[in-house]
């Protein structure tokens, strides 16, 4: 059946698993250590990123789906970064408990021109307290008759324990709602009961006690973790060579995976279960999710750090692998293919509300200076142009937020706005003074300012400084407001006024 990923934007799942703050220090390397033979990593810019669970609910949100966590973390400095994390996504932290005097696990990379230097790792695998184990329970429960999906992201750092699953399950199974579960450690009786469960193949040699070493031993490792553990579906992931669906009684269904460069695993896993309920969620088979989740898995392992994967790029993949019966290869010709051939899709200069921090993150990494200038822009005239081209020089980075349809409409009034923000975002996407275009409704300017958090957001000289809306939160944030002049008695709606009248005379 197609694939509409446009329907994941209706998707509600809830999240349950071990939340972990990743942290990367990028830097670089230009000498040995006098003291000892290790390299000297000069680091140049610190960021946080959410693991474990938590990349699983970026995940989720950059695919535009609601989505529910629950987990734990503790009190301290990392815990509240984490939670200011989940804030800065929009993201309910009602589900997530913090347990006193828990240690929130922290893994540091250190990385030196793309390249994994180091990790240091500070976490706890004690098992929950009972209070805790109370309130999450209570919490699921009170949920999971609203959700269409539940995912258990299972790291071993003690949320997972057979009493809370136990509970999970039963309340999943009263509801009939899939259960999909990343599983960690030897003993998978715990996860009896789950709709599928997506080992990857080192974990199901563990658990199976099968040296995998080729087809034939994964197929006998996946059966004797299928006739031990009451699964309904048997996935598992095998890096490069893609994955494989059992089932009982019934023959594997091989998804393949085209080699490709890999820069980073990390969360790799994350993005597969994250991929598999949403594709789930919409109604999509399961061996067709399984193909969305491998392409995701694809995209994802081509990025440095723990990464998400936009709408943008899995609609293309998927132009692709969907149709394909037991493959799921992607070229890097075929991706360019596809997207010269779509009529109907956007610039690669258009970023969604969700994709933004990445990005930002990124352009902050490498101490790009953003600039940020905001308006209708329907009917592009010179005035524009010129607002653009000097806001471009005031920094390295220019990104574009236009007010969509319905924010046009309320501002400007009947008839407006006359071109739709496809076509608005198309045509700014062409000029070269313009880096990225974003669409946003006129409520939404006080998130997009904090998410994006510019050095400077411009304006034409028609406004005054305290005419300009999020003035005080820039300034607020750091950054500073410049006014653009503007010599030019244009406007777009006085051409329109202008074509109105022309057209009466």
């Amino acid at each position: 059946m197609p694939i509409d990923i446009s329907k994941f934007d209706k998707c509600n799942i809830l999240v349950v698993g071990d939340l972990m703050l990743d942290e990367y220090l990028w830097g670089e390397v230009d000498r040995i250590s006098p003291e000892a033979p290790v390299q000297v990593v000069s680091i140049k810019n610190e960021d946080y990123a959410m693991g474990g669970a938590g990349n699983v609910v970026h995940n989720i949100v950059a695919l535009g789906a609601k989505v529910i966590p629950a987990g734990v973390i503790g009190s301290g400095k990392n815990g509240q970064i984490l939670l200011n994390k989940f804030k800065e996504l929009g993201v309910d932290t009602a589900g997530i408990v913090q347990e006193p005097g828990r240690t929130t696990t922290k893994k540091t990379r250190i990385i030196a021109s793309h390249q994994h230097v180091l990790r240091i790792d500070r976490e706890t695998d004690k098992a929950i307290s009972d209070p805790t184990l109370e309130k999450i329970t209570r919490f699921i429960k009170d949920k999971i008759a609203d959700v269409d999906v539940v995912l258990i992201s299972d790291y071993g750092k003690g949320l997972i324990t057979k009493t809370l699953l136990s509970g999970l399950i039963s309340a999943a199974q009263k509801h009939k709602k899939v259960t999909i579960a990343d599983p960690k450690g030897l003993d998978f009786s715990k996860y009896s009961g789950v709709s599928l469960l997506t080992p990857n193949k080192k974990e199901a040699a563990l658990a199976s006690g099968v040296d995998i070493v080729n087809e034939s031993s994964l197929e006998i490792a996946a059966n004797k973790i299928l006739q031990n553990v009451h699964l309904d579906k048997l996935l598992i992931t095998c890096g490069k060579d893609g994955m494989v669906l059992f089932e009982k009684n019934r023959s594997p269904y091989r998804v393949r995976a085209e080699a490709r460069q890999v820069f980073d695993v990390s969360g790799a896993g994350d993005t597969v279960l994250a991929i598999l309920g949403l594709a789930v969620a919409s109604g999509v088979s399961i061996k067709n999710s399984v193909t969305v989740a491998n392409a995701a898995a694809r995209i994802v392992v081509g990025k440095v750090g723990t990464a998400t994967v936009s709408k943008q790029e899995l609609s293309l993949a998927l132009k692709i692998v969907v149709g394909k019966v037991g493959t799921a290869s992607v070229s890097n010709q075929e991706l360019a293919s596809a997207f010269k051939s779509d009529d109907n899709s956007l610039p690669s200069k258009y970023k969604d509300l969700p994709e933004l921090p990445a990005l930002i993150g990124k352009l902050k990494k490498k101490g790009k200076r953003i600039v940020l200038t905001n308006g209708c822009f329907d009917l592009l005239h010179v005035g524009h142009i010129l607002l653009f081209s000097a806001s471009k020089q005031l920094g390295d980075i220019l990104i574009v937020a236009i007010d969509d349809n319905e924010s046009v409409k309320t501002l400007k009034g009947p008839g407006r706005p006359v071109l739709h923000s496809k076509e608005r975002v198309r045509i700014l996407s062409a000029l070269d003074s313009v880096d990225y275009v974003v669409v946003f409704s006129s409520r939404e300017l006080e998130k997009l300012i904090e998410i994006i958090r510019p050095d400077v957001l411009t304006k034409g000289s028609n406004y005054t400084s305290e005419e300009v809306f999020g003035r005080e939160l820039v300034e607020a944030l750091g950054g500073k407001v410049v006014l653009i002049p503007v010599t030019e008695n244009i406007s777009s709606t006085r051409i329109i006024n202008n074509i109105k009248s022309s057209r009466q005379d």
